[in-house]
Protein backbone atom coordinates (compact mmCIF):
# COMPACT_ATOMS: atom_id res chain seq x y z
CA UNK A 1 0.00 0.00 0.00
CA UNK A 2 1.78 3.33 -1.22
CA UNK A 3 0.30 5.06 1.94
CA UNK A 4 2.07 3.25 4.15
CA UNK A 5 5.46 3.46 2.89
CA UNK A 6 6.07 6.79 4.88
CA UNK A 7 4.92 5.47 8.29
CA UNK A 8 7.57 3.51 10.71
CA UNK A 9 7.63 1.56 13.66
CA UNK A 10 7.70 5.14 15.65
CA UNK A 11 4.94 6.56 13.78
CA UNK A 12 2.59 3.58 14.14
CA UNK A 13 2.96 3.52 17.92
CA UNK A 14 2.35 7.59 17.99
CA UNK A 15 -1.05 6.30 15.59
CA UNK A 16 -2.12 4.09 18.26
CA UNK A 17 -1.36 5.65 20.95
CA UNK A 18 -3.18 8.67 20.10
CA UNK A 19 -6.18 6.15 19.16
CA UNK A 20 -6.01 4.52 22.23
CA UNK A 21 -6.40 7.95 24.52
CA UNK A 22 -9.56 8.95 21.99
CA UNK A 23 -11.32 6.19 21.97
CA UNK A 24 -10.24 4.16 25.30
CA UNK A 25 -9.16 0.72 25.64
CA UNK A 26 -12.38 -0.58 25.85
CA UNK A 27 -14.20 1.24 22.19
CA UNK A 28 -11.01 0.89 20.24
CA UNK A 29 -11.52 -2.72 18.92
CA UNK A 30 -14.87 -1.54 17.63
CA UNK A 31 -13.61 1.54 16.12
CA UNK A 32 -10.82 -0.71 14.28
CA UNK A 33 -13.23 -2.99 13.16
CA UNK A 34 -15.68 -0.23 11.73
CA UNK A 35 -12.85 1.45 10.29
CA UNK A 36 -11.92 -1.77 8.55
CA UNK A 37 -15.92 -2.19 7.21
CA UNK A 38 -16.03 1.33 5.17
CA UNK A 39 -12.74 0.37 3.90
CA UNK A 40 -13.97 -2.91 2.34
CA UNK A 41 -17.10 -0.91 1.72
CA UNK A 42 -15.62 1.75 -0.15
CA UNK A 43 -13.54 -1.17 -1.90
CA UNK A 44 -16.83 -3.11 -3.27
CA UNK A 45 -18.34 0.26 -4.42
CA UNK A 46 -15.20 1.36 -6.42
CA UNK A 47 -15.24 -2.27 -8.16
CA UNK A 48 -18.79 -1.71 -8.85
CA UNK A 49 -18.87 1.29 -10.29
CA UNK A 50 -15.77 0.26 -12.34
CA UNK A 51 -17.61 -3.21 -13.63
CA UNK A 52 -21.09 -0.78 -14.30
CA UNK A 53 -19.12 1.29 -16.25
CA UNK A 54 -17.36 -1.10 -18.20
CA UNK A 55 -20.70 -2.72 -18.96
CA UNK A 56 -22.42 0.50 -20.36
CA UNK A 57 -19.11 1.55 -22.52
CA UNK A 58 -18.52 -1.97 -23.65
CA UNK A 59 -14.60 -1.88 -22.90
CA UNK A 60 -12.49 -2.95 -19.79
CA UNK A 61 -11.80 -0.01 -17.46
CA UNK A 62 -9.45 -0.36 -14.29
CA UNK A 63 -9.84 1.85 -11.41
CA UNK A 64 -6.75 3.61 -12.57
CA UNK A 65 -8.21 4.55 -15.73
CA UNK A 66 -11.17 6.71 -14.07
CA UNK A 67 -8.43 9.44 -14.00
CA UNK A 68 -10.12 11.85 -17.18
CA UNK A 69 -6.81 12.34 -19.03
CA UNK A 70 -6.59 8.39 -18.35
CA UNK A 71 -9.54 7.76 -20.06
CA UNK A 72 -9.22 9.60 -22.71
CA UNK A 73 -5.73 8.72 -23.93
CA UNK A 74 -6.93 4.88 -23.74
CA UNK A 75 -10.38 4.75 -24.45
CA UNK A 76 -11.19 7.70 -26.63
CA UNK A 77 -7.73 8.45 -28.93
CA UNK A 78 -6.93 6.18 -31.42
CA UNK A 79 -3.08 5.89 -31.62
CA UNK A 80 -2.96 7.59 -34.56
CA UNK A 81 -5.31 10.62 -33.13
CA UNK A 82 -2.77 10.91 -30.52
CA UNK A 83 0.30 10.91 -32.76
CA UNK A 84 -1.29 14.03 -34.72
CA UNK A 85 -2.22 15.72 -31.73
CA UNK A 86 1.99 14.91 -30.69
CA UNK A 87 3.46 15.69 -33.47
CA UNK A 88 3.12 19.32 -33.80
CA UNK A 89 3.71 19.84 -30.03
CA UNK A 90 7.28 18.03 -30.43
CA UNK A 91 8.11 20.20 -33.88
CA UNK A 92 7.29 23.48 -31.32
CA UNK A 93 9.33 22.10 -28.64
CA UNK A 94 12.37 21.46 -31.16
CA UNK A 95 12.25 24.38 -32.63
CA UNK A 96 12.07 26.58 -29.12
CA UNK A 97 15.11 24.30 -27.94
CA UNK A 98 16.85 25.08 -30.29
CA UNK A 99 16.20 28.64 -30.22
CA UNK A 100 16.54 28.57 -26.82
CA UNK A 101 20.48 26.40 -27.47
CA UNK A 102 21.59 28.88 -29.84
CA UNK A 103 20.95 31.78 -27.40
CA UNK A 104 22.51 29.98 -24.43
CA UNK A 105 25.47 29.93 -27.26
CA UNK A 106 25.81 33.39 -28.39
CA UNK A 107 25.24 34.25 -25.04
CA UNK A 108 28.51 32.69 -23.83
CA UNK A 109 30.21 33.92 -26.59
CA UNK A 110 29.21 37.91 -26.08
CA UNK A 111 32.13 37.47 -23.38
CA UNK A 112 34.45 37.11 -25.72
CA UNK A 113 34.12 39.39 -27.85
CA UNK A 114 33.21 42.55 -25.74
CA UNK A 115 37.22 43.52 -25.01
CA UNK A 116 38.15 46.48 -22.54
CA UNK A 117 40.13 48.70 -25.74
CA UNK A 118 39.05 52.29 -25.54
CA UNK A 119 36.41 53.25 -27.60
CA UNK A 120 35.53 56.75 -29.51
CA UNK A 121 32.46 56.70 -27.32
CA UNK A 122 34.53 56.55 -24.11
CA UNK A 123 36.65 59.50 -26.00
CA UNK A 124 33.40 61.29 -26.24
CA UNK A 125 32.26 60.70 -23.17
CA UNK A 126 36.10 61.96 -21.15
CA UNK A 127 35.95 65.11 -23.78
CA UNK A 128 32.68 66.60 -22.45
CA UNK A 129 32.86 69.00 -19.67
CA UNK A 130 32.39 67.86 -15.85
CA UNK A 131 28.71 68.65 -15.12
CA UNK A 132 27.87 70.77 -12.33
CA UNK A 133 27.01 69.09 -9.47
CA UNK A 134 23.68 70.19 -7.73
CA UNK A 135 22.21 69.87 -4.25
CA UNK A 136 19.06 68.00 -4.78
CA UNK A 137 17.86 68.16 -1.47
CA UNK A 138 18.82 72.50 -1.57
CA UNK A 139 15.92 72.70 -4.64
Amino acid sequence: MPFLENINSWKLLVLFLIAVFIFGPDKLPKAIADGVRMLRNLRDMARNATGDLSRELGTDIQLEDLNPKTFIRKHVLSESDEEALRRPLEQLYKGVKDDVQSLASEVKSTPSELSLKPSSTATAVSARPAAQSYDLDAT
